[in-house]
């Protein structure tokens, strides 16, 4: 009996699934299976210190969400890599989260409202444009998190994002963004900071598999500490990227979101 029904089952997983009528694909440049982007959070001392210098020597180009306090500290640095051809992006002014972390002071989610949250971001990206003279089309959610207020005055504030950007990118997400599904205000942000290529390959086959963007995230650039996104492991993918064998098509977010739009 058992075996009956475990036969019975199987046959309609398997009819279920034949079923469901294939997603459409779509046509990457050049016939590569999958986009792969690189970003990067905060503006960083690091990021310029020493990872746009990395970056540049494979001809890379990589999507930085910009806080404007911070990135005034590296000024210079950061108009070299605006020269270099590198993507900048609006990561807001004070970079707000939900106030269970004791460090966000006064700039809890919770306590935002949306007209708030709108003044911030324009004038985060009015800072930007003034220092470095290009206006961010791409947006990271700071922390991943989405919402403004509390309880049953809690809001997305995701339209928003949709309003004043093509982009915006979470943090800690599961999986690639399937290019002809995904909501370009809510992309998947996949943490790259701490892991080897390996484990970065393991991502990229996936999405190799499945047609898919991978939108790596992640935080300081160096070969060690917290949050840090490994050298060795971004020169083994820009190696990997590189290769026309692999199929990978290597590129900041603004690009990849901007060819998706023109085949959607």
């Amino acid at each position: 009996m058992r075996l009956f029904l475990f036969i019975v089952t199987l046959t309609l997983i398997v009819q279920t699934s034949s079923a469901q009528p294939a997603r459409p694909r779509i046509a990457w440049p050049d016939g590569v299976q999958a986009a792969v982007s690189l970003s990067f959070d905060d503006a960083r001392h690091s990021q310029v210190d020493v990872g746009t210098a990395v970056l540049d020597r494979h001809g890379v180009k990589a999507t930085f969400y910009l806080v404007p306090s911070r990135a005034a500290e590296r000024l210079e640095g950061w108009k070299a890599a605006v020269a270099a051809g590198h993507e900048m992006g609006n990561h807001s002014i004070n970079h707000p989260c939900t106030g269970n972390f004791v460090w966000i002071g006064d700039n809890a989610n919770e306590a935002y409202t949306m007209d708030r949250m709108r003044d911030e971001l324009v004038e985060a990206s009015r800072q930007i444009e003034a220092m470095l003279g290009v206006a961010p089309v791409s947006f990271a959610y700071p922390c991943g998190m989405t919402f403004i207020g509390r309880g049953a005055s809690t809001q997305s504030y995701v339209p928003l994002i949709d309003e004043l950007f093509l982009t915006g990118r979470g943090w800690l997400d599961e999986g690639p963004n399937d290019p002809l599904f995904a909501d370009m205000a809510q992309l998947l942000g996949q943490e790259m900071d701490g892991k080897d290529f390996s484990q970065i390959e393991t991502l990229i086959d996936f999405a190799k598999s499945h047609n898919s963007w991978v939108v790596l995230a992640g935080h300081e650039i160096g070969t060690g500490g917290n949050q840090t996104t490994q050298i060795p492991m971004l020169e083994e993918l820009m190696a990997y990227a590189a290769d026309p064998a692999n199929g990978v098509w290597l590129a900041p977010v603004g690009e990849v979101a901007r060819y998706i739009e023109s085949r959607r």
